[in-house]
């Protein structure tokens, strides 16, 4: 019977392992929510989707940012209801990083205050293209 326990527990220490290995990165997860229409380079799709690689607002401020990753903006889909506080802020933090950025990183709490403060924020009346 002991034997059956030690095997038990060995069995899920490894399937613990596996399934911590297979963990999504913040690239993996850029590739997965944003590449469509940023490309994996950073490149974006000229007059359809803006570039991230050398871009101001990527690097700048990451309050925008994380507001327009949170509510979307102008065709670009909300991501508050999809990704969990720790992939948005490691896929903020990959953004800001790669590509020759130079931003800071965006932390979880980061993520955090800025759900909060959209939420408070008073919202805008019309935010349609056309």
């Amino acid at each position: 019977m002991s034997h059956s326990i030690v095997l038990a527990c060995g069995l899920l220490a490894v399937s613990a392992f596996a399934v911590s290995a297979h963990a999504a990165t913040p690239q993996s997860l850029f590739n997965d929510n944003c590449s469509a229409c940023h490309q994996t380079t950073g490149k974006g799709v000229k007059g359809a989707f803006p570039a991230l690689a050398g871009n101001a607002f990527v690097r700048g401020d990451a309050g925008p940012v994380m507001a327009t990753v949170l509510a979307g903006r102008a065709g670009m889909p909300s991501f508050k209801d999809d990704l969990s506080d720790a992939e948005l802020s490691g896929i903020l933090t990959y953004v800001r990083s790669s590509w020759g950025n130079k931003g800071k990183p965006v932390t979880p709490a980061d993520v955090v205050a800025a759900r909060v403060k959209l939420k408070t924020s008073k919202k805008p009346i019309n935010l349609q293209a056309h």
